[in-house]
């Protein structure tokens, strides 16, 4: 094998060169019978000559040229036989993991600020929630993510994707309010449904393996929920149904009353009938703890694979091989009409 970008499937094959070497010194020529001439003088000619009669045979010796050919003929097809191979550059193959997807509570009450943010600043619940969600998306490298935003009603910001520049510059155009003012849980759970399961596979992954992905859903909310069309504990269970986990993390103080209270109860339902977990975030560091803990739940599932395409060029060293016996008889039939001709 050569250590640069050529290299033999089948080196073995190169201990075949001296084959022809071994036929020529220790293997006898083949002989063939023909026809002689018959003499009625035979024996006198012999006697004159002193000669005994015995059986022999003419053996044919190729010239230089044609000698020249054989060998590089015999070597182009042992070299043929070891494959030579081109290794390509090298290309990296990515297999992801989970499908993630993101779902942020956009209600009136993500802008309170009781959040305080790294630089001791107190900042709304909507922008401490970006903010944990962009430490959160750079542990995710081999998943794709969605973002489904709701209020009074739910839509989708980002559709599953694996480029999390774009993803992230999405989720900072997000403001307070540009879905309604209310809180409709259930529908975003079952929006979230309806994404996995119109999700096409990607080029990288089978159809048949894009069903088998895992399916998480992480819905960030600080109320309860306020008039869906589907009670958010039935669509957990729909959701359950479809494989599809739901983490629950509720941002914000659970001792507040009215249309901005914390439902805990629902939340852990909605978490419990899909096989995930619930947190609560009572402020930033608790904010940060909870995307951790989902992190280590359902840590990212990544392969990536380098390869280098290889070329065989076997069928190269065969075709010149035909080129020169094709040029060495028409060379040898030119000159067997010359000499007739002489």
């Amino acid at each position: 094998m050569f250590s640069f970008d050529l290299e033999l499937a089948h080196p073995l094959w190169l201990l075949a060169l001296p084959a022809p070497l071994f036929i020529y010194y220790f293997i006898p020529a083949y002989r063939t019978k023909q026809s002689a001439i018959k003499v009625p003088f035979f024996g006198l000619l012999l006697e004159v000559l002193g000669e005994s009669p015995t059986e022999g045979a003419s053996q044919l010796r190729p010239s230089l040229w044609q000698r020249c050919i054989l060998v590089l003929s015999w070597s182009l097809v042992v070299l043929a036989m070891s494959k030579p191979t081109v290794l390509g550059a090298p290309q990296t193959k990515q297999q992801l993991g989970r499908d993630v997807m993101v779902v942020v509570d956009l209600s009136q009450s993500m802008e309170e600020r009781d959040f305080t943010s790294l630089d001791g600043e107190k900042i709304s619940r909507l922008e401490a929630v970006k903010e944990v969600l962009q430490n959160f998306v750079q542990s995710r490298q081999g998943d794709r993510l969605g973002l489904i935003l709701f209020g009074d009603a739910a839509f989708v910001q980002t559709p599953f994707t694996a480029d999390q520049s774009v993803w992230l510059a999405l989720l900072e155009q997000t403001q307070v309010g540009m879905a309604g003012a209310s809180t409709h849980l259930g529908d975003a759970i079952g929006l979230a449904i309806k994404v996995f399961e119109q999700t096409p596979a990607t080029p990288a992954t089978p159809a048949k393996a894009n069903e088998a992905r895992e399916k998480v859903a992480i819905v960030l909310t600080d109320g309860n929920d306020t008039g869906s069309f589907v009670e958010p504990i039935d669509a957990a269970k729909v959701a359950k149904a479809k494989q599809v986990k739901i983490h629950v993390i509720a941002i914000g103080d659970p001792t507040t009353v009215g249309e901005k209270a914390l439902d805990m109860s629902t939340i852990e339902r909605i978490a419990l009938e899909s096989g995930g977990e619930s947190f609560q975030a009572l402020d930033r560091h608790s904010l940060t703890l909870a995307s951790e803990k989902i992190d280590a739940l359902d840590p990212e599932l990544y392969q990536s694979t380098t390869y280098r395409p290889k070329t065989s060029l076997h069928a190269y060293p065969i075709m010149l091989v035909v080129a020169l016996y094709l040029c060495a008889f028409a060379v040898s039939l030119w000159c067997r009409t010359l000499n007739n001709k002489e």
